[in-house]
């Protein structure tokens, strides 16, 4: 009988013994990383790129509609296309949610790049479209990198916005910030608090203040960019007053913020590709 209870009491010894080594292995493991990962924004740059310039109604923007769709299906969110028409034009805004409660915050970057580059130096290249290294893709990674690492359990609602057709402002036919428009006006209730990211991958970036940027959520970003570290690059003056995707929000009273490096040299030029851009910008600005 002794040997018996013995025998029990050396089996619950073990079994606890078991358990307890199995939950230090575990604890052991490598926690998954909530980091903004550059090598793989960069490798969302390289993409876009690859397809060719971005511009409405080519193949290419076909491509990156449905590139930027599946990594955020990957990554977990209920993915929406917005389809409506501006100018007679037909726009595609890309929607990404996450989340029902409060704050309610939308990230938004235009894919679109420019049918001309009409501030090419030589003139034979203004003819061109845009490659959009820094001016479309560089946003568009930032975004579809946020999407990977952002918590998928979170008492916040998050939208990601890729926006159609912001680049084509001052061609026959066309204005700017048409998708932004587009969505701002189909909103049925307004968000906390709208972050635009455009051009900001150069490979010397200063981004400054945009003047008519909400003043709190500009303060806070730029306060976070200095604990981090970003001050150099997150200069904390103002500027520039920038027609960008941030205004359509805040024409209805919803506070936007445009967060741009506006004294990129390649803009609207041939020679904006992956040479002119760094992908440690991009984590940056994604951090």
């Amino acid at each position: 009988m002794k040997s018996k209870t013995r025998w029990i009491i050396t089996l619950a010894l073990l079994v606890i013994i078991g358990i307890l080594i199995a939950v230090i292995l575990i604890s052991l493991q490598p926690k998954p990383s909530l980091s903004f990962d550059e090598d793989r924004a960069w490798q969302d740059v390289m993409t876009q790129l690859e397809m060719g310039p971005r511009t409405p109604g080519s193949e290419a923007h076909e491509k990156v509609v449905t590139y930027i769709q599946t990594e955020l299906e990957k990554a977990g969110w209920k993915v929406e296309i917005q389809e409506t028409e501006r100018m007679g034009h037909p726009i595609r805004n890309i929607i990404a949610k996450r989340g029902s409660g409060s704050p309610w915050v939308i990230f938004g970057a235009h894919y679109d790049s420019r049918f001309v580059a009409d501030h090419d130096p030589v003139a034979a290249n203004q003819i061109l479209p845009v490659p959009g290294a820094n001016d479309g893709a560089s946003g568009v990674a930032v975004l579809l990198e946020m999407a990977r690492v952002l918590p998928k359990n979170s008492d916040k609602q998050i939208w990601l916005v890729f926006f159609d057709a912001e680049d084509q402002g001052r061609l026959e036919g066309w204005d700017w910030i048409l998708g932004s428009r587009s969505f701002a006006e189909s909103l049925t209730a307004n968000p906390d608090a709208v972050v635009v990211v455009d051009m900001i991958g150069d490979a010397d970036l200063n981004i400054y203040r945009e003047k008519s940027s909400d003043k709190a959520i500009t303060d806070s970003i730029w306060q976070t960019a200095a604990d981090l570290g970003y001050s150099e690059q997150f200069i904390n003056e103002e500027k520039y007053n920038i027609l960008d995707d941030h205004l359509p929000f805040l024409e209805l009273g919803i506070p936007a913020v445009d967060i741009i490096d506006f004294d990129y040299p390649y803009w609207h030029t041939t020679s904006d590709t992956h040479e002119n851009i760094a992908q440690e910008s991009l984590a940056i600005v994604g951090n």
